[in-house]
């Protein structure tokens, strides 16, 4: 038959559960094991109360979100609204004029002048986020995605408005090879 050895920790071991694994944890830290003496009952010391405490557990909900680097202000705090944001304007202006320029259809090459022009703008955007610091609310992401993001998209914009017919301004054979490919 097996016998309780004292200090083994066997089920059958008189001393609490929480003091087995040694100083008692969780449990010890908030005071239900006895507490030192002359605090009161608070392991913190008689200078603390229970509440004035933090939690080191993450909160069920967060109250923010981190700021993707890069995020702050482009200019000074005192400037006006859209000054601060400058580098997103930017953007934005560029890509509007070649919407604009698109819809407007003013001219023979509209189409392809106004998507290049968005292109360019979201590679304008690319490389703002590399030079500038701090760039404001065009800083969405991480620096590395967004200028991955913005390049990307914007190189493939302008591709494609080059490539686009009748009359491409850029001539890539084997995409007509491709074309002729899946058409027949």
């Amino acid at each position: 038959m097996d016998l309780a050895e004292p200090g083994r920790c066997r089920p059958d071991d008189p001393r609490p559960a929480a003091r087995q694994r040694g100083r008692g944890g969780r449990a010890r830290r908030r005071g239900a094991l006895n507490p030192p003496h002359g605090s009161g009952g608070n392991p913190m010391g008689s200078g603390t109360s229970p509440a004035a405490r933090r939690s080191r557990r993450f909160p069920s909900f967060t109250r923010d979100t981190a700021r993707p680097e890069g995020g702050g202000r482009a200019a000074a705090g005192d400037a006006p609204a859209p000054a601060r944001q400058w580098p997103l304007l930017a953007v934005l202006c560029t890509a509007g004029a070649g919407l604009l320029i698109v819809a407007l259809d003013a001219f023979e090459e509209a189409f392809r002048i106004g998507t290049i022009l968005i292109g360019v703008a979201l590679v304008g955007g690319a490389v703002l986020r590399l030079v500038v610091p701090s760039v404001g609310m065009l800083a969405v992401r991480s620096r590395f995605t967004d200028l991955v993001t913005y390049g990307l998209l914007g190189v493939l914009i302008v591709m494609l408005a080059l490539v686009a017919q009748p009359k491409p301004w850029l001539d890539v054979p084997i995409m007509e090879d491709a074309v002729h490919f899946t058409i027949r």
